[in-house]
C-alpha cells in the first residue's frame, strides 16, 4: 500500500502502483475530481496540480514519483474558493466553458506564489495551458487581479 499526502492529509491508496499517474489516483481512489483529464500526453495544463507549491502535470507525474512530498488540487487551494485566484476567476467571468480553468488557477497560483507582479510577458510564459475558448485576456486580467489582491492581503498583514 502506497500513501501521500493530499491537501494537508496523508491519504493510503489500496492496491494502486507505484507507476500509476497521480491523475487517476487523485480522481479514481480519492475522489478528488476538480483535478481534469485534458489529453493524458502532458500538453494541455488541465491536469495541473502543486507538488510541493510547484505546478505539475498529474497525468505525467505517478505515484511513486510524489514520495513524502505534499500534494495540493484545486480542492486544497480554498476549502471555500476564497484563494485570491478563485475569487478574481469568478469576479471577471473568465471560464467560458470551464473545463481548463482548475488547470489555469492552478498554474496561476503557482505562477503568484513566486512572482508578485507577473506581466502579460510573465503569464503568457509561465502559463501554457491550453483554453480552446479562447479566454486568454480573461485569464490574464484575472492573474493580475488576484496579484494585486494577493499584494492587498500581504499589506493587511
Amino acid at each position: 500500500m502506497t500513501s501521500i499526502k493530499v491537501n494537508g492529509v496523508v491519504r493510503d491508496l489500496k492496491d494502486v502502483p507505484e507507476d500509476t499517474p497521480l491523475l487517476w489516483a487523485l480522481r479514481d481512489e480519492l475522489g478528488l475530481t476538480g483535478t481534469k483529464y485534458g489529453c493524458g500526453v502532458n500538453e494541455c495544463g488541465a491536469c495541473t496540480v502543486h507538488i510541493d507549491g510547484d505546478a505539475v502535470q498529474s497525468c505525467q507525474t505517478t505515484v511513486g514519483e510524489v514520495g513524502d512530498s505534499e500534494v495540493t488540487t484545486i480542492e486544497g487551494l480554498s476549502e471555500d474558493g476564497s484563494h485570491p485566484v478563485q475569487q478574481a476567476w469568478k469576479e471577471l467571468g473568465v471560464a467560458q466553458c470551464g473545463y481548463c480553468q482548475v488547470g489555469q488557477m492552478m498554474m496561476a497560483a503557482a505562477l503568484l506564489k513566486n512572482n508578485h507582479h507577473p506581466t502579460d510577458e510573465d503569464i503568457e510564459g509561465e502559463m501554457w495551458n491550453i483554453c480552446r475558448c479562447g479566454t486568454y485576456p480573461r485569464i490574464r486580467a484575472a492573474v493580475k487581479s488576484a496579484a494585486q489582491k494577493m499584494g492587498q492581503q500581504e499589506a493587511a498583514q
